[in-house]
């Protein structure tokens, strides 16, 4: 019977597991099947405060993890394969073994969607990557490739120009999913170039450990052809891992976490960090702002007697 459970070992679970732990509520955080959350996949980071130099992404969870279990958080491998919120304690299956605990926080982050092309994600972290807003000041003057066709895709594409010299905006369709107003402003921008009815086949070049180029196919024409790139994002969205909590938490139509204010979600006890509810900002720093939120939250349920 543990006092806290924490679902995730990205920056949002592991600031929380901080924040549990020097409370002394002596957190089990729950891995996940990405350990150390989207940071992992992250090879630099320079945005996140007090790195002036920036620093490795698996280094700066390495060193939050090392944090919290120094207040006593203790990590295990394993994933959530059902839970059972219908009352206190709570009850989770973590990989075939059932644990209970008094609060919960959900932390399990989103996993962004990705082409599964043969080389994509060797490359991760090397030239390809999912977050413009993160990665775009690596690839000043360079020659960017942005994959999609919704508002994400048309923001990357415009965030991106402040520092590639060109940018692709490859789309299978020649129609949009986009708002009128994002493609309008990624239209009116001379460095974006649109390559509709177009998909990318592969990344290049696995044996230099960095993005070289693309191979595209004209889905119209048959046309195949390879093209420099020293960036390549994937904007086609995210999927919230939100699975086991089906029917249970009150998720929106895309399976993001519905805040009930605060970390709080509609069942009293389990509270929501990072990604697995934010579809907006999706940063190592708003995670882990949400790591601390969640667990004052849990914090105070549990010292009222809850």
């Amino acid at each position: 019977m543990h006092n806290v459970i924490i679902l995730g070992s990205g920056c949002a679970g592991s600031t929380a597991a901080i924040y549990t732990g020097r409370a002394g509520l002596n957190p089990l955080v729950v891995i996940g099947h990405e350990p150390g959350g989207q940071l992992s996949l992250t090879t630099e980071v320079e945005n996140f405060p007090g790195f002036p130099e920036g620093i490795n992404g698996p280094d700066l969870v390495a060193s939050m993890q090392k944090q919290a279990e120094r207040f006593g958080a203790v990590y295990v491998y394993g994933t959530v394969l059902e839970a059972d919120l219908s009352k206190r304690p709570f009850r989770l299956n973590i990989d075939g073994e059932w644990q209970e605990s008094s609060t919960l926080i959900i932390a399990t982050g989103a996993s962004a969607r990705w082409l599964g092309l043969p080389n994509e994600q060797k490359l991760i972290g090397r030239g390809v990557s999912s977050c413009a807003t993160c990665d775009g000041a690596f690839y000043k003057g360079g020659r960017i490739v942005v994959i999609g066709g919704g508002d994400s895709a048309m923001e990357e594409a415009t965030f991106l120009t402040r520092f590639g010299d060109t940018i692709t905006l490859v789309h299978r369709s020649d129609s949009f999913r986009a708002s009128k107003i994002m493609l309008d402003r990624a239209r009116a921008n001379d460095k974006i170039k649109f390559l509709t009815n177009t998909v990318v086949e592969d990344v290049y070049d696995v044996s230099k450990n960095i993005v070289t180029g693309v191979k595209l196919h004209d889905l119209k024409t048959g046309r195949t052809w390879d093209q420099d790139a020293d960036g390549y994002f994937v904007a086609i969205g995210h999927i919230p891992n939100t699975k086991p909590f089906v029917g249970q938490i009150d998720l929106d139509p895309d399976g993001y976490i519905l805040s009930k204010g605060g970390a709080r979600t509609n069942i009293t006890g389990v509270f929501h960090a990072g990604d697995v509810q934010d579809r907006t900002y999706r940063q190592a720093v708003t995670a882990a702002g949400a790591g601390c939120m969640a667990a004052i939250e849990a914090e105070r349920f549990l010292a009222e007697g809850h």
